[in-house]
């Protein structure tokens, strides 16, 4: 049993592993999922899936026993890989609002399309420009109300 568990988290690790290097994000959250699936079988058969010894307490009958630290550890698995996917399906979402694109090739809002990359330190200033009016400056308030 223990070998078709190691079998069977091997083709879900590289199934995730293909996934992840994916260009399409959403291609991203399934490799996750997959990941933490991974992760819970891992625990699951490092928990012993046969043996006769009880996990925590002595006695005779030992057949209707199951080990409570591995069930533990994936409860907890599951809950911060539902936190991560849900944390990766916020920024995925925001990112396909602002850039209309979920291709991560598509994605180049850092790097302008038509300029060379600059070398650091030959840049020229050009001088800025003065504005036509300045604003009034803001009066800031301090914790008792009164103005600066």
């Amino acid at each position: 049993m223990e070998a078709l568990i190691a079998i069977a988290v091997g083709v879900l690790l590289a199934s995730a592993t293909y996934l992840l290097l994916s260009r399409n994000l959403l291609r991203l959250i399934l490799g996750l999922v997959l990941i933490g699936n991974a992760a819970n079988l891992t625990i699951f058969a490092g928990g012993r899936l046969v043996g006769s010894t009880p996990p925590l307490l002595g006695g005779s009958d030992t057949g209707a026993m199951a080990n409570a630290l591995p069930q533990a550890l994936i409860l907890t698995a599951i809950v911060i890989s539902f936190a991560l996917i849900a944390f990766t399906m916020g920024l995925i979402y925001r990112a396909q609002a602002t850039l209309e694109t979920v291709d991560t090739e598509n994605m180049r809002l850092a790097e302008p399309p038509n300029e060379p990359p600059s070398v650091p330190g030959t840049e020229v200033a050009e001088p800025a420009a003065a504005p036509a009016s300045r604003p009034a400056p803001r009066r800031r308030r301090t914790a008792a109300g009164a103005a600066e």
